[in-house]
């Protein structure tokens, strides 16, 4: 571990390698699991006001859910998440013809409907952000499902923390990276 700022990150985000393989996984992340994207308070406003023109894409089961429990739920530890379907897809989520799981509201970013691309914990994956009162906490969470993406970054030798480089700078800023990025040079070698 090591400081950078207010935040504590894991050197697994530039030891290990990764880069997401969907013709392997098929998108179970967005499927597999016991709870929805992790929310942060901010983005709970933007799905409420972007949940109309995201909803043409989306899949019936998918309004329903976010029709039923709302565009976010607040878990008992008072945490936000997206609502799931049946306790498993992820509402937003959407296929495309070959059974991939895709995000409805990237989809619609991508159609130019809306400016957000999605929630931030799912643009950053596999690296996980947990906030605490003095610091953040910027750990990998290694999920055996994703060890076709562990293998295709090893392949491609790309490390899990330039592979969600644009998230990252979403989410810390430019400084931030950069100074991430001095830190990985210094380790590697």
């Amino acid at each position: 571990m090591f400081q950078l700022g207010k935040t504590i990150v894991s050197e697994a985000i530039i030891e290990k390698d990764f880069v997401c393989n969907l013709s392997a996984c098929k998108g179970a992340c967005c499927i597999d699991g016991d709870a929805g994207a992790p929310l942060d308070a901010s983005e709970i406003e933007i799905l409420k006001d972007i949940y109309p023109k995201v909803k043409p894409f989306l899949r019936k089961e998918g309004i329903e859910a976010i029709e039923k429990q709302g565009t976010h739920i607040t878990t008992p530890f008072g945490d936000f998440e997206t609502p799931l379907i049946n306790d498993a897809d992820c509402a937003y989520v959407i296929f495309d013809d070959k059974k991939t799981a895709l995000c409805g509201i990237e989809e619609a970013y991508n159609q130019g409907e809306i400016s957000w691309k999605k929630p931030v914990s799912c643009h950053l994956y596999p690296v996980r952000v947990k906030d605490y009162s003095e610091f953040s906490a910027v750990n990998y969470d290694k999920w055996d499902i994703c060890d076709d993406a562990c293998t295709l970054g090893k392949e491609l030798q790309v490390p899990i923390y330039k592979f969600v480089k644009e998230a990252l700078i979403r989410k810390f800023g430019e400084d931030w990276y950069m100074e991430l990025e001095k830190v990985a040079e210094k380790h590697l070698k």
